[in-house]
């Protein structure tokens, strides 16, 4: 199980690096068709251009990525009767899997729609928090919970949580309003990509400043978010670091790769901070 609950968190992040390397490298229609690859062929056939390989290479994934949420799944079911809650995270990581490979089907059909790669971009990030939460609870001791931070540190951390989604929400609309549409046939009009950048960054700073007054008084009291909270800190430091880079500097494809995918992870350090707020109550 804990093998299998690892291998699904790796691979719903490598799927997010693999999914913007198509995006940034143009490869978007690389594989013309879906599900099968080129008419008649479900592999890249040799009158296509690397951008096939790119595209075919993300798509393999997926293959791993269901195989370890059914494992995952099936694992769970064997420890319902104790641990229910690892079973309900499971299915709604294989269902979410599922949902994110027909979702990739219609992106295809409907070249690289920008709300669609958005919106499967957002499935991706949620998958990395959901497979993290996972995680955690497959660690903790089952039974009833009790709060562990005071009442106003449970708000504080909450609110924060809902401007870092925030921040995610604007970060995936600059990206589909940027020039990295995913083909270069494909151009993206609307919202000025500059000024969705600068309305990016203000939950963002906001997201940083509300996380460092958490991090103070978690260190201050001792809390039990402390150790989880310096990690969100430092994942924060270096996004906004990259942000500003690959705003100053022209959106180099790597850099927005990275952005990418310290988001997910970002995220989901958020969501361990939000799970460790509760601790296994002292009465059984």
């Amino acid at each position: 199980m804990r093998f299998g609950a690892w291998a699904s968190f790796v691979l719903n992040t490598l799927i997010i690096a693999t999914g913007g390397a198509v995006r940034l490298t143009g490869s978007g229609l690389g594989c013309p068709n879906w599900p099968l690859c080129a008419p008649g062929s479900l592999v890249p056939t040799e009158e296509l251009s690397y951008h096939s390989l790119i595209e075919f290479g993300n798509r393999t994934i997926s293959g791993p990525l269901l195989v370890a949420a059914l494992l995952v799944l099936l694992l769970s079911w064997r420890v319902r009767a104790v641990r229910r809650d690892l079973f309900a995270i499971s299915a709604v990581v294989l269902g979410l899997v599922a949902l994110q490979a027909l979702l990739g089907g219609f992106i295809v059909w409907f070249h690289l729609n920008a709300n669609l790669v958005g919106v499967h971009y957002a499935i991706s990030l949620s998958l990395v928090c959901i497979t993290a939460a996972y995680l955690v609870r497959m660690s903790a001791q089952p039974g009833p919970r009790e709060l562990a931070v005071p009442k106003p540190f449970m708000i504080l951390t909450h609110v924060t949580t809902v401007v870092m989604a925030i921040t995610v929400l604007f970060g995936v609309l600059t990206t589909g309003s940027g020039p990295h549409s995913g083909d270069a046939t494909i151009q993206r009009d609307g919202v000025d990509a500059v000024l969705m950048s600068h309305i990016h960054s203000w939950p963002g700073y906001a997201a940083f400043a509300l996380t460092l007054a958490l991090l103070v008084w978690a260190a201050a009291r001792r809390l039990r978010p402390l150790k989880w909270l310096a990690i969100l800190m430092a994942a924060l430091v270096v996004q906004i670091a990259v942000g500003v880079f690959q705003a100053r500097n022209g959106l180099p494809e790597l850099a927005v790769g990275v952005h990418m995918v310290l988001a997910a992870l970002t995220a989901a350090a958020m969501t361990v901070v939000v799970l460790a707020l509760k601790r296994p109550a002292a009465a059984a």
